[in-house]
């Protein structure tokens, strides 16, 4: 490479891009590149791989293609390139028929530098035909482990992009990925064909994260918590569905924190506006479904939360990496069960074979990170085949470090087995040689003749897979890379047989006697402890001030209301306004002195409060509380507003109530003075204005057998709460 084209690099990529040095690994790789060699960059998420082709696109004649899977991170670096003043362009299915032939235009004119191009759109023909007019610069293959059946994110299409990059002409071709295992490494470049490409491997260390895994129990609660203490930084909650999404992202609006869903079943331009609003800080958290993935490149996401449990550690690692570029600290905490690997395997059940016995060996790794109390960092940089010496200190394991045991018995047990069986089998073969199983897969290969044959047999099938794991990690077995699965023994584990000594191993955490949580339900504050004390002064103060309005006590606040206050101690409009069935038309209305004596009483009696840590739900579907409000507006009758929503006229009812509970009116008049006699009107509301409670049944009971129905007496209830409460 000429000295006037190095000179040329640094001047674009200071006057461009506004940096002063390259980092790490990317100016060999841009040089070897624009040399015309095909290059194969590994380089963690987050260390800048994007760039290892930017640039070269600016210096070289031409234009850049860039093959990506994400349709939002083409989006994401396109508008980034664009302003910084480089024409960058994408290809994929969100443009209309017109859109895309006005970028086809721009790139053969020679206006476009870089052109991102979805797989799909890559294997159509008239694409095809359109790129063989085109000058190319180079091929970009970005997260190239979709072109690996042992990657985390297996793409059919990218299989064909080696025989579509033939067709355009001899042009050097750089592949790059954030998370590929030795053996998805080799797979990449054969399938590529690129075994002579020149290999950039960056360490997969990303010592600025901190790494946590806790058990899924009151998880929504923990979450909010969680959130909460970051006051106000940028992060992201990855969930398993899209509904969990949306649930995730209302839950965390109704308990003061800016949230935003995004997943690929919403409407793309919903979908964008989220993206946009995220990355604009206008909303501090965005919940994505882990299948869809994000491709936003923010550099000060402070925090990634997996509320479900990822389906790889290549999956896992590539999320947590989108935390903390800046280099400043980031924060990845994960909720794991064992229902959630049941519910990925599940979803696996209807895959090929192949693929099926592939995903269900991801999860078991997945499965041995969350349960293994070794360094978090240890496991992950050993996964990508990178050893790791010491403790990081910079994760929950090494933070707060669990028992050992002595293992040396074992450790020979399992190497041995090994050995005797010489070393063409999986770790559960193995397993089952050691605790003596006579299943036939071990009598056919006579491994029931083995010294080894059920040495083990006192344990369960757990502690030995945490003992080959744990062995593997110290480097006692190594991974076969051309037989997935299979376990040899290493240099370091021969030298362990001929000379065993001490050696201590850590007890796993015990996740399987946590109850699985019902998903489905909301957690509610439990009022059960409840500050008495607090409580009888909150009742004290709502007689004093529903006697000064001459109004029941109870249209002031109900009493679960005060029991919630006495567990959360509001101390703020917006706090109280999250307790249930007060809302801010309450707040408003009745609020001030109550928060003013809990401020009081929680500075008299020096209270930690529990408000950050309590999960406050949002009592009615957000969905059907806007249409029922709506229609209301609109004057429906509720019989029609029930048949539209597909519920009985009674589940629709118990949703007004809970509308009126929360603090909102609903004029309710032109139903009731069609369906309700006024004198009764009246007598109805007269009791519920001189009652002590608002029970429908105590009300029923009072006003007469037979004189209204229960429809009648919840509908002037709720007139009467939205005129005077509300």
């Amino acid at each position: 490479m000429s000295t006037d084209i190095k000179i040329d690099l640094l001047e674009t990529l200071k006057g461009v891009f506004g940096y002063d040095h390259f980092r790490g690994n990317q100016e060999p790789v841009i040089h070897n590149l624009i040399d015309g060699s095909n290059t194969f960059v590994i380089m963690p998420t987050g260390a800048g791989k994007s760039m290892c082709y930017q640039l070269p696109a600016l210096v070289l004649d031409g234009v850049a293609i860039v093959i990506s899977p994400l349709i939002a991170l083409m989006k994401n670096q396109v508008d980034q390139l664009r302003a910084f003043g480089i024409n960058a362009r994408f290809l994929n299915s969100t443009l209309s028929k017109s859109e895309a032939n006005k970028v086809k235009k721009e790139t053969l004119e020679g206006k476009v530098k870089l052109l991102y191009v979805a797989p799909e759109s890559l294997t159509k023909e008239e694409n095809v035909e359109f790129l063989r007019l085109a000058t190319i610069s180079f091929a970009a293959i970005d997260e190239a482990h979709c072109i690996s059946e042992w990657g985390h994110d297996f793409r059919p299409e990218y299989r064909r992009i080696k025989s579509i990059i033939e067709q355009l002409g001899q042009i050097p071709v750089i592949a790059l990925t954030a998370t590929a295992t030795p053996k998805v490494q080799m797979d990449i470049q054969k399938n590529l064909d690129m075994d002579e490409a020149v290999v950039f491997k960056s360490s997969f260390n990303r010592t600025n994260l901190y790494y946590e895994v806790r058990p899924k129990s009151n998880t929504k609660k923990q979450l909010i918590q969680y959130v909460k203490k970051q006051k106000g930084a940028t992060g992201i909650v990855y969930c398993l569905s899209r509904k969990k999404t949306e649930e995730i992202a209302e839950l965390l609006r109704v308990n003061g924190i800016s949230a935003l869903p995004y997943h690929a079943g919403l409407d793309a331009n919903v979908r964008i506006q989220n993206q946009d609003a995220f990355l604009k800080d206008e909303v501090s958290v965005i919940c994505a479904t882990i299948a869809f993935g994000m491709g936003i490149d923010k550099p000060d996401v402070r925090f990634i939360v997996h509320y479900d449990t990822p389906k790889s550690i290549e999956g896992y690692y590539q999320e947590t990496g989108r935390a903390g570029r800046d280099g400043l600290p980031g924060y990845c905490l994960m909720f794991y069960s064992l229902n959630d690997i049941n519910k990925l395997e599940k979803f696996n059940k209807d895959k090929p074979v192949t693929e099926k016995e592939n995903a269900k060996l991801l999860l078991d790794e997945m499965v041995f990170f969350a349960e293994s109390t070794l360094c978090r960092r240890k496991q992950l940089l050993h996964y990508f085949g990178e050893e790791f010496g010491d403790n990081c200190n910079n994760c929950d394991n090494c933070k707060h470090p669990k028992d050992k045991f002595e293992a040396k018995d074992q450790v020979i047990i399992a190497l041995t087995t090994a050995l005797e069986t010489e070393q063409r089998f999986g770790m559960n073969h193995l397993i089952d040689v050691v605790r003596g199983s006579a299943n036939q897969y071990v009598q056919s290969y006579k491994h029931n003749e083995l010294s080894v044959y059920g040495k083990g047999k006192d344990e369960d099938k757990e502690y030995w897979k945490s003992i080959f794991r744990q062995i593997l990690i110290l480097g006692f077995l190594q991974k076969d890379i051309e037989n997935y699965g299979v376990l040899k023994v290493s240099e370091r584990g021969k030298a362990f047989l001929a000379n065993p000594d001490s050696i201590m191993l850590c007890v796993d955490h015990k996740y399987e006697n946590i109850a699985p949580e019902d998903e489905e339900k909301d957690e509610v504050v439990k009022t059960g402890g409840f500050d008495e004390a607090l409580f009888k002064m909150l009742k004290d103060l709502r007689k004093r001030e529903a006697d000064a309005k001459d109004l029941p006590p109870y249209v002031i606040f109900q009493d679960p209301s005060l029991q919630e206050m006495a567990t959360t101690y509001p101390q703020s409009e917006e706090e109280l306004a999250n307790v249930s069935g007060v809302g801010a038309g309450k707040v408003r209305k009745f609020g001030t002195p109550f928060i003013d004596l809990i401020q009081k009483y929680v500075e008299d009696n020096e209270i930690e409060t529990a408000a950050d840590f309590v999960v406050k739900t949002s009592g009615v579907r957000s969905k059907n509380k806007i249409n029922i409000i709506q229609m209301v507006d609109k004057r429906f009758f509720l019989d029609e507003i029930a048949e539209q929503l597909g519920m009985s006229i009674y589940d629709l009812l118990d949703e007004l109530e809970l509308i009126t509970n929360s603090g909102t009116s609903l004029n309710l008049d032109y139903y009731i003075e069609e369906t309700i006699d006024v004198e009764k009107e009246d007598d109805i509301y007269d009791y519920f204005l001189n009652a002590d409670t608002d029970n429908i049944a105590e009300a029923m009971d009072e006003l007469g057998d037979g004189y209204c129905s229960e429809e009648e007496v919840r509908l002037i209830r709720m007139k009467f709460m939205s005129e005077l409460a509300n």
